[in-house]
């Protein structure tokens, strides 16, 4: 996840973005993929992918109910925190790997998590990610996450952008519980102006 816009060439400022969103809630789009997959899976508990799982709010959900949850990201300081969080629930199962996303594997899960991160992976190394994504989730298993369209003040020639014709073919063989597409101005993390062209996803791999 970036802290900061890809064309100041900045977002590699870890530190300051983890301290920025510091006790922030879990995503609304981790806590919409865990109530529909609880809806039609009552008394089991899964097992979940969180890319670029930052400081960790929507891991520590993960937890929270009971899952087991794989938690990757390329910055050290990222799975540092995340394992030195206060409230990081002794449910559920966590296991780390530092790595970059697009280079890390899995196996099959029933939730992957990307929030705010699948735009910085490189553009060409996105369809061999996403291929992943899709081979790994299990029948029934959700995607949630962020796509950022081409409005978007950080879209940029190396990053991963799509329109909304390509977000619907990226999900093809998926059912959308949410694709709510937002194109307006608005605050970066650090509260600065920023425009955002972001597509809100929870899919289910039907």
């Amino acid at each position: 996840m970036s802290p900061s816009s890809p064309r100041k060439k900045d977002y590699v400022k870890w530190q300051s973005y983890y301290a920025a969103v510091s006790g922030e809630p879990p995503r609304d789009t981790t806590l919409l993929a865990l109530n529909k997959w609880h809806e039609k899976n009552p008394s089991k508990y899964g097992y979940s992918i969180d890319l670029a799982c930052g400081e960790g709010r929507d891991t520590a959900e993960f937890l929270r109910r009971g899952w087991r949850v794989l938690a990757i990201d390329s910055s050290p300081d990222a799975i540092e925190l995340l394992n030195s969080r206060e409230d990081l629930p002794a449910t559920g199962k966590l296991e780390t790997l530092c790595a970059p996303m697009e280079d890390a594997d899995w196996s099959k899960v029933d939730i992957v998590n990307a929030s705010f991160c699948l735009p910085f992976c490189p553009r060409d190394q996105f369809a061999g990610l996403w291929n992943r994504i899709i081979d790994s989730l299990n029948p029934g298993g959700f995607f949630a996450g962020q796509i950022f369209g081409p409005d978007d003040d950080w879209a940029a020639p190396e990053l991963s952008i799509h329109d909304r014709d390509g977000v619907d073919r990226l999900f093809e063989g998926f059912s959308f519980e949410r694709c709510e597409e937002i194109n307006r101005d608005g605050k970066d993390a650090y509260g600065e102006p920023k425009h955002w062209h972001i597509f809100h996803i929870v899919a289910r791999k039907v």
